[in-house]
């Protein structure tokens, strides 16, 4: 089926040029400037605002509970949490997340959204690579991540660090807010066209319900190290998720060498960081999700913070420049990876406009043209 391009010579309702998409930086700012569709209890700032998404902040107060919970067609958030409610931590002057504890933290935005305006949250990349599992909530709520069309109310993050205990506060972004209007539709044939047109990996690529990555376990072709991912260590000091580049990596990660036999065993319950073996360039009209693996073809998890902003690893007549690194973790049992493996898939999406700065472009972008690369929160190696 072909593509719907509805395209308008006027932006009559302040979305953008094209009818259906993902809401590109300068629409936000616009809405919000209107107080249109996102609203919050202080000023949203510039600094939250990326190219296809909007950073959420913490309240002043996190509530830890039992466990996590959704609160179902019937119930707000604020009335579920008093049959899990266990006790109030105070952020505004900071305060340490515990590892494997559960806290719900309002979030200082709300939705405010009209009928044909949705949204889907992710953790940011510098949360997913240090572990901080977090998600969005909303009243009523029957999946997490997800802000129904039409939605107006409250904004909730469920986060649980798993490995290294986190100091937040009032106003940290540990997650991310992509605003869609309508429902656009993006098939493997208008993936298979947007490759032809501007590579969006560096390979041969894998097209089937989204592109496929791969990974790489050889490591780089030259230079002495042949490393090929990280494996966090247990019993570690404490991140600070707003202090960037303060962190010796050795004391919070065990490096992994490539074996001649290109596979990685997994260990049951630890976390790794990993790269995909192609590099990838999200066009700038174009934003990608990498979305949950299959669990038929292994049991592991991959790449909790999964948003692709346009312009990443792009640059114009330029190949795909950047690698995906991935946030890896086995479940019950030991898993072997091979080398060249699928382990993930990235659906794509149009923007509504092409924002007028993409990833990378003057916005203190941490991961553009990355190789294998840690949190920001760490020091090269």
């Amino acid at each position: 089926m072909g593509e719907t391009r509805e395209i308008r010579t006027e932006d009559e309702d302040g979305y953008g040029r094209f009818s259906t998409g993902i809401l590109p930086s300068h629409v936000l700012k616009r809405l919000i400037a209107a107080g249109r569709e996102i609203r919050a209890d202080e000023d949203i700032t510039a600094a939250q605002i990326q190219p296809a998404s909007i950073d959420l902040r913490l309240g002043p107060v996190a509530y830890r509970v039992r466990a996590s919970f959704l609160p179902g067609p019937n119930a707000t958030v604020e009335e579920k949490l008093a049959s899990v409610f266990m006790h109030q931590v105070d952020l505004t002057n900071g305060a340490v997340l515990e590892t494997g504890c559960v806290y719900i933290v309002p979030l200082l935005e709300r939705a405010e959204f009209s009928a044909r305006i949705s949204g889907v949250a992710n953790p940011k990349s510098s949360t997913g690579r240090i572990d901080v599992f977090t998600r969005l909530i909303t009243d009523r709520a029957q999946a997490f991540d997800r802000i129904e069309a039409g939605y107006r109310g409250p904004l909730y993050a469920e986060i649980s660090p798993q490995t290294f205990p986190a100091l937040v506060r009032k106003g940290s972004r540990l997650n991310q807010l992509r605003i869609r209007h309508g429902s656009p539709q993006f098939s493997d044939a208008q993936l298979r066209r947007l490759h032809a047109e501007s590579p969006l990996v560096d390979r041969e690529p894998d097209i089937d319900n989204g592109l496929g990555l791969s990974i790489d376990l050889k490591g780089p072709a030259s230079g002495e190290s042949r490393r090929i991912g990280w494996r966090a260590k247990r019993h570690t000091g404490l991140i600070d998720v707003d202090r960037p580049g303060v962190l010796e990596p050795h004391q919070f990660w065990d490096s992994i060498e490539a074996n001649d036999a290109g596979h990685l065993v997994l260990d049951p319950e630890e976390f790794y960081i990993l790269a995909s073996r192609e590099r990838v360039a999200i066009p700038l009209d174009h934003a990608a999700e990498m979305v949950p693996f299959d669990p038929l073809v292994g049991e592991f998890r991959v790449h909790y913070a999964g948003f692709f902003d346009p312009g990443f690893g792009f640059r114009a007549g330029a190949k795909p420049s950047a690698r995906a690194v991935l946030e890896v973790r086995s479940r019950e049992v030991p898993f072997i990876l091979e080398h060249g493996q699928t382990i993930g898939r990235l659906v794509f999406e149009r923007l509504t406009d092409p924002p007028p700065e993409a990833y990378g472009a003057g916005l203190g972008s941490n991961y553009q043209g990355q190789d294998l690369k840690l949190s920001k929160h760490f020091r090269a190696p």
